[in-house]
């Protein structure tokens, strides 16, 4: 099977082999689709929303919440990567930006499929929620800013289906915008619910936007060697120029922040002595913590920061894929970590709630990435999801 590359088919050989790389990824990604959403659909179907191992004494949001937050924060910093190049014309950034849009749209996808699975009565809510005049609901807002980010982008990749030579597209200032706008309000849904001492404060809605940033960059690092077959060399030299010099090091600045707010974070709650903060001391205990800290945010900054290794493709893809894990596993913390202390104490309450995802719960992970991944390859093998903006 001949590898793809960043340049343009020059002959029929080439266009079978862009055809069968894509075709490959997409037999992949509907196999873990119809495995993922196969059990997850039969468990639902019978089950119900007991199938989820949430409960009425403080986890509400368990594994489906953090799948959904995870993907659609991913979204929204893909669509802010592209707008590099449509809306402040940086033209580094044009040989990334279509995948970077393609690749928003397939997340928006499967963030949104496991969401419309976690509700009792999704078509319900889609009514319902803009309806209820909840103004001063971040979630009210949340919901309404998602639907026109999912139009807008929508509305924009469809002027690019099969248009290689599109240009820049004014619309993306009213897509990142959104998307912007998106991942700030996300952030309030937490930030404000003075009841969740782990969750409230005003720096959460910059914590995901930092989040959402180093994702979007680690999603675009991994995809874009992932077209090229994992072998850098093939990569197009303005591409790789871009990879071994300004995105490699903004991928640096970024896992840095992040790892600031995260370590700023934990040591802030571990000090404290107010009532909703001793999570953070179990948090910090476990495993699952300090493999995310050190292996999947320290790790790859080391990786980026190095001219020896910034600049080497299979460091990058080891670094973009940790980083992809790492914020998965730094989701998970912070929305279950965030519900483990009871709001309403009594005997029969223990001192932190506790809670792990059900196979339902997992299968809807791998729905997610089946379904994500399915609209994006689909999109690259017969849409013009990699041709060179």
């Amino acid at each position: 099977m001949a590898m793809m590359t960043d340049t343009a088919p020059t002959s029929g050989h080439d266009t079978q082999g862009r055809g069968s790389h894509f075709l490959l990824h997409l037999i992949v990604a509907l196999v873990l689709l119809a495995l993922g959403g196969g059990y997850a659909l039969t468990e639902i179907l019978e089950f119900g929303k007991v199938q989820f191992n949430t409960n009425n004494a403080g986890i509400h949001w368990g594994m489906a919440i953090v799948t959904y937050d995870y993907f659609l924060l991913t979204s929204t910093g893909l669509a802010m990567v592209a707008s590099l190049w449509h809306v402040f014309g940086m033209a580094e950034f044009a040989p990334i930006a279509r995948r970077a849009l393609w690749l928003a749209m397939a997340g928006l996808v499967g963030g949104v499929a496991v969401l419309f699975l976690e509700l009792g009565a999704p078509l319900t809510a889609l009514w319902a929620t803009p309806l209820n005049m909840q103004f001063a609901s971040p979630l009210f807002w949340k919901v309404l800013l998602v639907g026109a980010y999912a139009i807008s982008l929508a509305i924009v990749l469809f002027g690019m289906i099969n248009k290689p030579d599109a240009g820049r597209n004014p619309l993306m200032i009213l897509v990142g915008g959104l998307a912007l706008a998106v991942t700030l309000v996300a952030g309030l849904v937490y930030g404000m619910m003075a009841m969740r001492p782990v969750w409230f404060g005003g720096e959460i809605p910059v914590v995901f936007l930092i989040e959402s940033f180093v994702g979007a960059l680690a999603f675009t690092m991994f995809f874009s060697h992932l077209k090229n077959g994992f072998n850098h060399s093939n990569m197009r030299p303005d591409t790789r120029a871009l990879f071994e010099g300004t995105l490699a090091r903004m991928f640096a600045i970024a896992i840095a922040l992040h790892f600031i707010l995260h370590a700023g974070r934990a040591i802030t709650g571990l000090w404290s002595n107010a009532e909703g903060m001793q999570v953070w001391g179990y948090m910090t205990a476990q495993p699952l913590f300090h493999i995310a800290l050190w292996g999947c945010v320290a790790l790859p900054f080391v990786l980026m920061v190095l001219p020896g290794t910034r600049s080497n493709g299979m460091m990058q893809i080891v670094a973009a894929a940790l980083v992809m894990i790492g914020l998965l596993i730094s989701r998970y913390e912070f929305i279950i970590g965030g519900q483990m202390v009871p709001m309403f104490k009594g005997t029969w309450a223990p001192e932190l709630l506790s809670y792990s995802p059900s196979t339902g719960e997992w299968a809807l992970l791998v729905l997610a990435v089946g379904l994500a991944n399915t609209v994006y390859a689909f999109g690259a093998w017969k849409l013009g999801a990699e041709d060179r903006a």
